[in-house]
Protein backbone atom coordinates (compact mmCIF):
# COMPACT_ATOMS: atom_id res chain seq x y z
CA UNK A 1 0.00 0.00 0.00
CA UNK A 2 1.17 3.51 -0.74
CA UNK A 3 0.11 6.49 1.12
CA UNK A 4 -0.12 9.83 -0.13
CA UNK A 5 -0.29 13.04 1.99
CA UNK A 6 -3.95 14.86 2.28
CA UNK A 7 -3.55 18.43 1.35
CA UNK A 8 -1.91 21.11 3.32
CA UNK A 9 -2.01 18.59 6.71
CA UNK A 10 0.39 15.98 8.53
CA UNK A 11 -1.74 13.29 7.41
CA UNK A 12 -0.85 10.49 5.23
CA UNK A 13 -3.76 8.54 4.01
CA UNK A 14 -3.73 5.27 2.34
CA UNK A 15 -4.54 5.50 -1.69
CA UNK A 16 -7.13 2.69 -1.08
CA UNK A 17 -9.34 3.74 1.57
CA UNK A 18 -12.42 2.12 3.10
CA UNK A 19 -16.24 3.65 3.15
CA UNK A 20 -19.23 2.47 4.78
CA UNK A 21 -22.34 4.15 2.88
CA UNK A 22 -24.20 1.13 1.58
CA UNK A 23 -22.40 -1.92 3.41
CA UNK A 24 -21.98 -1.18 7.21
CA UNK A 25 -24.94 0.82 7.68
CA UNK A 26 -26.96 -1.98 7.36
CA UNK A 27 -26.14 -3.20 4.10
CA UNK A 28 -24.48 -5.85 5.48
CA UNK A 29 -23.77 -8.06 8.73
CA UNK A 30 -22.00 -7.31 11.81
CA UNK A 31 -19.37 -9.94 10.66
CA UNK A 32 -18.75 -9.09 7.42
CA UNK A 33 -18.45 -5.36 8.65
CA UNK A 34 -15.73 -7.02 11.31
CA UNK A 35 -14.35 -8.97 8.56
CA UNK A 36 -14.27 -6.22 6.18
CA UNK A 37 -12.42 -3.80 8.46
CA UNK A 38 -10.24 -6.28 9.87
CA UNK A 39 -9.02 -6.64 6.30
CA UNK A 40 -8.60 -3.28 5.27
CA UNK A 41 -6.11 -3.33 7.88
CA UNK A 42 -4.07 -6.34 7.16
CA UNK A 43 -4.00 -4.35 3.52
CA UNK A 44 -2.43 -1.49 4.57
CA UNK A 45 -5.29 0.61 4.94
CA UNK A 46 -5.41 3.18 7.47
CA UNK A 47 -8.36 5.56 5.97
CA UNK A 48 -11.70 4.80 7.23
CA UNK A 49 -14.28 7.22 5.41
CA UNK A 50 -18.27 7.01 7.52
CA UNK A 51 -20.63 9.75 7.79
CA UNK A 52 -23.36 10.37 10.81
CA UNK A 53 -26.23 9.76 7.93
CA UNK A 54 -25.31 6.29 7.20
CA UNK A 55 -28.36 4.28 8.82
CA UNK A 56 -28.57 7.03 10.93
CA UNK A 57 -26.06 6.69 12.96
CA UNK A 58 -25.32 3.04 12.22
CA UNK A 59 -22.30 2.76 10.09
CA UNK A 60 -20.91 5.00 12.74
CA UNK A 61 -21.47 2.83 15.85
CA UNK A 62 -20.30 -0.33 13.79
CA UNK A 63 -17.03 1.21 13.11
CA UNK A 64 -16.86 2.67 16.94
CA UNK A 65 -17.10 -0.62 18.17
CA UNK A 66 -14.94 -2.38 15.88
CA UNK A 67 -11.85 0.08 15.48
CA UNK A 68 -12.02 0.97 18.67
CA UNK A 69 -10.02 -2.52 19.39
CA UNK A 70 -6.86 -0.53 17.27
CA UNK A 71 -4.90 2.00 18.87
CA UNK A 72 -5.75 5.09 17.83
CA UNK A 73 -2.89 6.34 16.41
CA UNK A 74 -3.30 3.23 13.73
CA UNK A 75 -6.16 4.67 11.64
CA UNK A 76 -7.06 7.85 10.12
CA UNK A 77 -11.09 8.60 10.89
CA UNK A 78 -13.11 10.53 8.81
CA UNK A 79 -17.01 10.97 9.03
CA UNK A 80 -19.38 14.04 8.07
CA UNK A 81 -22.34 16.16 8.86
CA UNK A 82 -25.69 17.65 6.99
CA UNK A 83 -28.07 14.58 6.19
CA UNK A 84 -31.24 14.43 7.63
CA UNK A 85 -30.39 12.36 11.34
CA UNK A 86 -34.38 12.18 11.95
CA UNK A 87 -37.72 12.09 10.62
CA UNK A 88 -37.47 15.85 11.71
CA UNK A 89 -37.24 17.68 8.71
CA UNK A 90 -35.00 20.32 10.32
CA UNK A 91 -33.07 17.98 12.05
CA UNK A 92 -29.96 18.36 8.84
CA UNK A 93 -28.26 20.58 7.59
CA UNK A 94 -24.82 23.06 8.24
CA UNK A 95 -26.15 25.71 11.30
CA UNK A 96 -23.88 26.14 14.01
CA UNK A 97 -26.23 24.00 16.36
CA UNK A 98 -26.35 20.88 14.40
CA UNK A 99 -22.85 20.96 14.15
CA UNK A 100 -22.20 21.04 17.97
CA UNK A 101 -24.97 18.94 18.50
CA UNK A 102 -23.57 16.05 15.50
CA UNK A 103 -19.93 15.98 16.41
CA UNK A 104 -20.78 15.47 19.73
CA UNK A 105 -23.18 12.53 18.69
CA UNK A 106 -20.40 10.89 16.49
CA UNK A 107 -18.10 10.96 18.41
CA UNK A 108 -20.00 9.08 21.29
CA UNK A 109 -21.02 6.48 18.28
CA UNK A 110 -17.14 6.66 17.35
CA UNK A 111 -16.41 5.75 20.56
CA UNK A 112 -13.35 8.20 20.47
CA UNK A 113 -12.20 12.06 21.72
CA UNK A 114 -12.01 12.96 18.33
CA UNK A 115 -11.82 12.50 14.48
CA UNK A 116 -9.05 13.02 12.08
CA UNK A 117 -11.36 14.75 9.09
CA UNK A 118 -14.59 16.44 10.00
CA UNK A 119 -16.44 16.72 6.70
CA UNK A 120 -19.63 18.94 5.33
CA UNK A 121 -21.80 16.22 3.94
CA UNK A 122 -23.21 18.48 1.16
CA UNK A 123 -23.79 22.58 1.27
CA UNK A 124 -26.28 24.05 2.92
CA UNK A 125 -27.23 26.91 1.05
CA UNK A 126 -29.92 28.11 4.04
CA UNK A 127 -27.15 28.64 6.68
CA UNK A 128 -24.66 31.73 5.99
CA UNK A 129 -21.43 30.74 4.89
CA UNK A 130 -20.02 32.76 7.75
CA UNK A 131 -21.66 30.66 10.49
CA UNK A 132 -21.27 27.36 8.93
CA UNK A 133 -17.16 28.28 8.50
CA UNK A 134 -17.26 29.50 12.10
CA UNK A 135 -18.85 26.39 13.27
CA UNK A 136 -16.50 23.59 11.65
CA UNK A 137 -13.45 26.38 12.73
CA UNK A 138 -15.00 25.73 16.59
CA UNK A 139 -15.07 22.30 15.74
CA UNK A 140 -11.29 21.95 15.23
CA UNK A 141 -10.25 25.18 18.36
CA UNK A 142 -12.10 22.29 20.90
CA UNK A 143 -9.75 19.17 19.57
CA UNK A 144 -13.02 17.17 18.06
CA UNK A 145 -11.50 17.16 14.70
CA UNK A 146 -7.92 17.45 13.62
CA UNK A 147 -8.79 18.88 9.90
CA UNK A 148 -12.08 20.13 8.05
CA UNK A 149 -13.17 18.56 4.33
CA UNK A 150 -16.47 18.98 2.39
CA UNK A 151 -18.27 17.13 -0.30
CA UNK A 152 -19.72 17.70 -3.77
CA UNK A 153 -19.18 21.50 -3.19
CA UNK A 154 -19.39 23.42 -6.55
CA UNK A 155 -16.20 26.10 -7.16
CA UNK A 156 -18.36 29.04 -6.40
CA UNK A 157 -19.06 27.40 -2.79
CA UNK A 158 -15.51 26.11 -1.92
CA UNK A 159 -14.21 29.58 -2.72
CA UNK A 160 -16.51 31.45 -1.15
CA UNK A 161 -15.60 29.85 2.11
CA UNK A 162 -11.50 30.12 1.77
CA UNK A 163 -12.37 33.78 1.44
CA UNK A 164 -13.69 33.43 4.71
CA UNK A 165 -11.64 30.66 6.33
CA UNK A 166 -8.55 31.02 4.40
CA UNK A 167 -6.27 28.74 2.23
CA UNK A 168 -5.74 26.08 5.44
CA UNK A 169 -9.15 25.93 6.22
CA UNK A 170 -10.22 22.80 4.33
CA UNK A 171 -7.62 19.76 3.39
CA UNK A 172 -9.90 17.24 1.61
CA UNK A 173 -12.47 17.66 -0.93
CA UNK A 174 -14.85 14.27 -1.12
CA UNK A 175 -16.67 14.56 -4.83
CA UNK A 176 -17.65 11.64 -7.23
CA UNK A 177 -14.86 10.64 -9.30
CA UNK A 178 -14.53 8.11 -11.65
CA UNK A 179 -14.06 7.24 -15.52
CA UNK A 180 -17.67 7.34 -15.62
CA UNK A 181 -17.71 10.68 -14.15
CA UNK A 182 -14.67 12.96 -15.00
CA UNK A 183 -16.77 16.33 -14.19
CA UNK A 184 -14.21 17.16 -11.24
CA UNK A 185 -11.47 17.44 -13.23
CA UNK A 186 -12.98 20.94 -15.37
CA UNK A 187 -12.62 23.39 -12.06
CA UNK A 188 -12.80 21.37 -8.74
CA UNK A 189 -9.41 19.82 -9.14
CA UNK A 190 -7.42 23.06 -10.11
CA UNK A 191 -9.24 25.09 -7.56
CA UNK A 192 -9.01 22.54 -4.57
CA UNK A 193 -5.61 22.09 -5.61
CA UNK A 194 -4.16 25.80 -5.74
CA UNK A 195 -5.22 26.21 -1.92
CA UNK A 196 -4.08 22.88 -0.41
CA UNK A 197 -7.38 20.73 -0.90
CA UNK A 198 -6.68 17.16 -2.01
CA UNK A 199 -9.31 15.16 -3.30
CA UNK A 200 -10.73 11.58 -1.69
CA UNK A 201 -13.16 10.40 -4.56
CA UNK A 202 -15.97 8.33 -3.63
CA UNK A 203 -17.76 5.95 -6.31
CA UNK A 204 -14.39 5.51 -8.10
CA UNK A 205 -16.04 2.31 -9.30
CA UNK A 206 -19.21 3.67 -10.39
CA UNK A 207 -21.04 1.79 -7.96
CA UNK A 208 -19.22 -1.26 -9.19
CA UNK A 209 -20.50 -0.69 -12.72
CA UNK A 210 -16.55 -0.56 -13.45
CA UNK A 211 -16.08 -4.24 -11.72
CA UNK A 212 -17.36 -5.04 -15.75
CA UNK A 213 -20.29 -7.84 -13.78
CA UNK A 214 -23.11 -5.89 -15.47
CA UNK A 215 -23.69 -6.73 -19.24
CA UNK A 216 -25.76 -4.65 -21.99
CA UNK A 217 -29.13 -6.51 -22.57
CA UNK A 218 -28.86 -8.98 -19.80
CA UNK A 219 -30.62 -8.54 -16.32
CA UNK A 220 -29.29 -6.90 -13.05
CA UNK A 221 -27.87 -9.92 -11.28
CA UNK A 222 -29.49 -10.85 -8.44
CA UNK A 223 -27.56 -9.76 -4.98
CA UNK A 224 -26.08 -7.45 -6.91
CA UNK A 225 -25.72 -3.69 -5.27
CA UNK A 226 -27.89 -2.48 -8.27
CA UNK A 227 -30.43 -5.19 -7.50
CA UNK A 228 -31.19 -3.54 -4.65
CA UNK A 229 -34.47 -1.69 -3.22
CA UNK A 230 -32.01 1.46 -2.04
CA UNK A 231 -30.24 1.87 -5.77
CA UNK A 232 -33.26 1.67 -7.70
CA UNK A 233 -33.27 5.79 -8.45
CA UNK A 234 -29.56 5.31 -9.05
CA UNK A 235 -29.86 2.55 -11.74
CA UNK A 236 -32.10 4.57 -13.60
CA UNK A 237 -29.48 7.33 -13.82
CA UNK A 238 -26.50 5.60 -14.91
CA UNK A 239 -27.59 1.96 -15.89
CA UNK A 240 -27.62 1.80 -19.86
CA UNK A 241 -26.88 -0.45 -22.32
CA UNK A 242 -25.05 2.25 -23.78
CA UNK A 243 -22.61 2.79 -20.79
CA UNK A 244 -22.72 -0.78 -20.05
CA UNK A 245 -21.06 -1.63 -23.37
CA UNK A 246 -18.46 0.94 -23.18
CA UNK A 247 -17.33 -0.73 -19.93
CA UNK A 248 -17.13 -3.95 -21.72
CA UNK A 249 -15.07 -2.31 -24.00
CA UNK A 250 -12.21 -1.61 -21.24
CA UNK A 251 -12.94 -5.36 -19.76
CA UNK A 252 -9.78 -6.85 -23.05
CA UNK A 253 -8.02 -3.68 -22.17
CA UNK A 254 -7.50 -4.47 -18.59
CA UNK A 255 -7.25 -7.89 -19.18
CA UNK A 256 -4.39 -7.70 -21.88
CA UNK A 257 -2.66 -5.40 -19.56
CA UNK A 258 -2.83 -8.51 -16.78
CA UNK A 259 -4.93 -6.70 -14.11
CA UNK A 260 -8.55 -6.50 -13.42
CA UNK A 261 -11.33 -3.86 -14.16
CA UNK A 262 -11.52 -2.70 -10.49
CA UNK A 263 -7.61 -2.25 -10.41
CA UNK A 264 -7.93 -0.49 -13.96
CA UNK A 265 -10.24 1.80 -12.71
CA UNK A 266 -8.78 2.49 -9.36
CA UNK A 267 -5.39 3.18 -11.06
CA UNK A 268 -7.48 5.60 -13.16
CA UNK A 269 -8.60 7.90 -10.43
CA UNK A 270 -5.05 7.50 -8.52
CA UNK A 271 -3.34 8.54 -11.65
CA UNK A 272 -4.17 12.34 -10.91
CA UNK A 273 -1.39 13.75 -8.21
CA UNK A 274 -4.80 15.71 -6.70
CA UNK A 275 -6.15 12.03 -5.74
CA UNK A 276 -4.93 11.33 -2.34
CA UNK A 277 -7.37 8.55 -2.02
CA UNK A 278 -10.29 6.58 -3.54
CA UNK A 279 -12.85 5.20 -1.33
CA UNK A 280 -13.94 1.68 -1.57
CA UNK A 281 -16.83 -0.43 -0.43
CA UNK A 282 -16.57 -4.16 -0.03
CA UNK A 283 -19.04 -6.58 1.35
CA UNK A 284 -16.48 -9.45 1.81
CA UNK A 285 -12.62 -9.40 2.76
CA UNK A 286 -11.42 -10.12 -0.42
CA UNK A 287 -12.81 -7.25 -2.17
CA UNK A 288 -10.79 -5.44 0.05
CA UNK A 289 -7.85 -7.25 -0.97
CA UNK A 290 -8.55 -7.11 -4.32
CA UNK A 291 -9.46 -3.07 -3.73
CA UNK A 292 -6.03 -3.01 -2.02
CA UNK A 293 -3.90 -4.39 -4.99
CA UNK A 294 -4.48 -0.69 -7.43
CA UNK A 295 -2.15 0.75 -4.77
CA UNK A 296 1.05 2.09 -6.88
CA UNK A 297 -0.44 0.36 -9.88
CA UNK A 298 0.73 2.73 -13.14
CA UNK A 299 -0.75 3.11 -16.09
CA UNK A 300 1.26 4.06 -19.52
CA UNK A 301 0.14 6.57 -21.86
CA UNK A 302 -0.74 3.96 -24.50
CA UNK A 303 -3.32 2.01 -22.17
CA UNK A 304 -5.11 5.11 -21.01
CA UNK A 305 -5.35 6.22 -24.84
CA UNK A 306 -6.57 2.76 -25.11
CA UNK A 307 -9.48 3.48 -22.51
CA UNK A 308 -10.45 7.29 -24.20
CA UNK A 309 -10.96 5.54 -27.61
CA UNK A 310 -13.04 2.33 -25.86
CA UNK A 311 -15.12 5.36 -23.76
CA UNK A 312 -15.63 6.83 -27.00
CA UNK A 313 -18.67 8.99 -26.86
CA UNK A 314 -20.55 7.77 -23.91
CA UNK A 315 -20.87 11.15 -21.40
CA UNK A 316 -18.46 11.23 -18.78
CA UNK A 317 -19.63 14.63 -17.35
CA UNK A 318 -23.18 14.33 -17.01
CA UNK A 319 -24.97 13.93 -13.64
CA UNK A 320 -24.73 10.07 -12.37
CA UNK A 321 -25.57 9.20 -8.90
CA UNK A 322 -25.22 12.51 -6.75
CA UNK A 323 -24.23 15.39 -9.02
CA UNK A 324 -22.69 18.52 -6.99
CA UNK A 325 -25.64 20.36 -5.48
CA UNK A 326 -26.19 23.52 -7.82
CA UNK A 327 -27.53 26.24 -5.14
CA UNK A 328 -25.78 29.70 -4.35
CA UNK A 329 -24.15 30.72 -0.99
CA UNK A 330 -26.16 32.55 1.38
CA UNK A 331 -24.29 35.38 3.33
CA UNK A 332 -24.98 37.17 6.60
Amino acid sequence: MRYRKLGSSDLEVSEISLGSWLTYSGGVEADATRACTEAAFDAGINFFDTANVYGRGAAETAWGEILSAHPRDSYILATKVCGQMSDDPADRGLSPAHIAQQIDASLTRLRTDYVDLYQAHRFDPSVPIEDTVEAFQKVVEQGKARYLGFSEWTPEQIQAAVDIGGPDLFVSSQPQYSLLWQAPEAEVFGLCSGNGISQIVWSPLAQGILTGKYKPGQPVPEGSRFASDTMAAAKDLVYSDEILAAVQRLVPIAEQAGMSMPTLALAWVLRRSEVASAITGASRPEQVHSNAAASGVELSADLLAAVDQALGDVPVTEPTLAPMAQAGVKHR
